[in-house]
């Protein structure tokens, strides 16, 4: 049973029931415990009534509604007067009231001695059953009748109750979904404010992700509209060359810029793999001295070309977190093509895995480049922003990638100065790391 309309409807009424059926119960038994007071009274003052008579008349016709049998005994025990001969009962059972049992059911026996004999009146039980019945019956049919109006009451209760969720459902149905505006709390009642709220929370999360993936979108087709615009002129002028030597320029310029092109898609799609929605892989123990290996030994023959002295200058080979391989990867990755790239020939680039002083996990990368200005080095992780002074082509996109993936492992990105003005990238994790996910 889905429905809360009818699960309540059904639980409030199968606890009237219940207590219904208990309250009948309890009635019942009250009412036979009073009735057979009452008549136990009414079967000793009867035999009473007798005791002046030498023979008992018959009884009477006002009492045949209540079936008593009379019989009279000598204290020998011979049966001197028997009122009803076809019933039968047992013979003399004692003075006082007894119940007995014969074929024809259970009496309600009381015997007295009066004089000479002993006065025995009896009554079946079921009279008493019955009278009692009738007696409950009288106080709880009030209940019986009232019982369907009580439960209509019970529906219409229930479904005024329930109509501001009928309400609120409307209102979530009949929005679009560019409607992302919080719901009203005004004619909401208290106890469905978490839910309200909860759903609130979640579209004020919708509109800030739907407005981040605009602007990542209206950036990215910026980006990519200028060295596509590059790979069409260049080659409209291989296609309108007059010599080789022009057409071989041409399809160079044009292999470079699908190369810039591929770089940039790739970036991208580096980047929107790091967003926390789209994060599904588990995080596991990184040893952070094999990552800046593998990274290292990636990037020595581009130095090497560069004439650039290349290294590592600390390695804590028993330094590890909890993250994911593939991201920690291509955050190092990141910083030190970018220490690469913007080195001088001849210059220096270092790589360190170290506990940082507040003994922190940490890595960090040391180049003797240009460095960036104080002034922009709270820019320079923006999406797209290059330093107006850069003299090396990009994207802008490499050290958004490093924020989004340090941010993903709760790490905290420095940028400070290194040797001969050059630039210093600290990434320091937190000391505490998360527990390992668990598969559900």
């Amino acid at each position: 049973m889905r429905s809360i309309r009818r699960r309540l409807i059904a639980a409030l009424l199968g606890t009237i029931a219940v207590a219904t059926g208990i309250g009948a119960y309890a009635t019942f038994s009250a009412a036979r415990f009073e009735v057979g007071a009452l008549l136990d009274y009414q079967l000793r003052q009867f035999a009473l009534s007798l005791g002046d008579q030498a023979y008992p008349p018959p009884v009477r016709q006002d009492r045949d509604d209540l079936d008593l049998v009379v019989q009279v005994w000598s204290p020998e025990g011979v049966q001197l007067y028997y009122s009803h001969p076809h019933r039968t009962l047992p013979g003399l059972v004692g003075t006082g009231y007894a119940t007995v049992e014969t074929r024809e059911g259970a009496w309600r026996v009381f015997a007295t001695p009066l004089g000479r004999r002993v006065i025995q009146v009896a009554q079946p039980m079921s009279v008493r059953n019955k009278l009692a019945l009738e007696a409950a019956s009288r106080v709880l049919m009030p209940f019986v009748v009232l019982l369907p109006v009580l439960s209509l009451a019970i529906w219409v209760i229930v479904g005024r109750g329930l109509a501001p969720l009928r309400r609120l459902a409307r209102a979530v149905a009949a929005r679009t979904p560019q409607s992302l505006e919080p719901l009203s709390e005004t004619p909401i009642p208290e106890e469905a404010l978490p839910l309200v709220r909860s759903l609130n929370d979640l579209l004020a999360r919708l509109s800030e992700a739907l407005a981040a993936q605009r602007a990542f979108i209206a950036d990215a087709a910026h980006e990519l509209r200028t060295p596509i615009a590059a790979m069409q002129l260049q080659a409209d002028l291989a296609e309108h060359a007059e010599t080789a030597d022009e057409r071989s320029a041409a399809m160079e310029d044009l292999k470079a810029g699908v190369r810039r092109a591929g770089r940039a898609v790739q970036q991208l799609l580096t980047l929107a793999r790091q967003e926390p929605d789209a994060v599904s892989v588990p995080l596991t123990r990184v040893v952070l001295a094999d990552i800046a290996r593998q990274v290292v030994a990636e990037h020595a023959g581009l130095a090497a070309r560069k004439s650039i002295d290349f290294g590592f200058a600390e390695v804590d080979a028993d330094l590890s977190v909890t993250g994911d391989p593939g991201a920690l990867r291509t955050l190092l990755a990141n910083l030190v093509d970018n220490a690469v790239h913007y080195t001088p020939r001849g210059g220096v680039v270092d790589v360190s895995v170290r506990r940082a002083e507040d003994g922190r996990p940490c890595l960090e990368v040391v180049d003797t480049g240009p460095g960036i200005p104080a002034a922009e080095r709270n820019r320079v992780f923006d999406r797209f922003y290059r330093g107006a002074e850069t003299p090396e082509p990009g994207t802008g996109l490499g050290l958004a990638i490093v924020r989004a993936i340090a941010d993903r492992h709760g790490a905290c990105i420095t940028l400070g100065e290194g040797e001969k003005k050059g630039l210093r990238v600290r990434v320091a994790f937190p000391a505490q790391h998360p527990p390992e996910r668990r598969r559900p």
